[in-house]
């Protein structure tokens, strides 16, 4: 009877941390395919369950890559202005826009901004996060302890390398713009 009740909580210790662990990947779908993502839940709970919920809900879908620095990175994430998908859509107006809940307040951590490394997006103020993120294209800790990591890609970077890159000269500003196809 031990033997069983053993085998049968470890069984269930391996099944639950699966489940854990996929309710914290994502799958970012775009023009050229399919990039996962880990989340960092146990770092940056409250941006995390921002993401998922917004995910959720269908807001990133259509949602375009505005801001796309070679060498630096790509953002993306403004669901109020940037969805090529609703009526409020304004490319020249994308990079200012939220959603309709509150901003965040800054979760910010040790960990490094890196290749591959998802972040939070904000103004000046430190708590300003609110739907838009940016993935690195390289290291850059100069950003470390000032943004809110909040996940990594961990499968599909050559896609995220081949996301159109932005005017230099403008900040970044991308005309026809590569767009998220959904965020599950």
């Amino acid at each position: 009877m031990n033997k069983f009740i053993t085998k049968f909580l470890i069984l269930f210790f391996i099944l639950t941390n699966n489940i854990n662990a996929e309710e914290n990947i994502m799958i970012l779908k775009l023009k050229d395919g399919d990039i996962k993502i880990e989340l960092f839940e146990d770092v940056a709970p409250n941006h995390v369950k921002r993401i998922k919920q917004l995910a959720k809900d269908g807001k990133y879908d259509g949602v375009v890559f505005h801001r796309v620095i070679d060498g630096f990175m790509a953002q993306t994430g403004d669901v109020q202005f940037g969805n090529s998908s609703n009526d409020q859509f304004d490319l020249k107006r994308a990079g200012m826009g939220g959603s309709d809940l509150p901003d965040l307040k800054e979760e910010f951590s040790d960990l490094p901004h890196e290749r591959g490394t998802l972040s939070m997006a904000r103004s000046q103020d430190p708590n300003s996060a609110n739907s838009q993120f940016f993935i690195c294209f390289k290291e850059s800790s100069f950003l470390d302890r000032q943004y809110t990591v909040f996940g990594k890609v961990i499968e599909g970077m050559e896609l995220v390398d081949k996301i159109k890159r932005g005017d230099q000269n403008n900040n970044g500003s991308v005309s026809n713009p590569d767009k998220i196809i959904s965020l599950k």
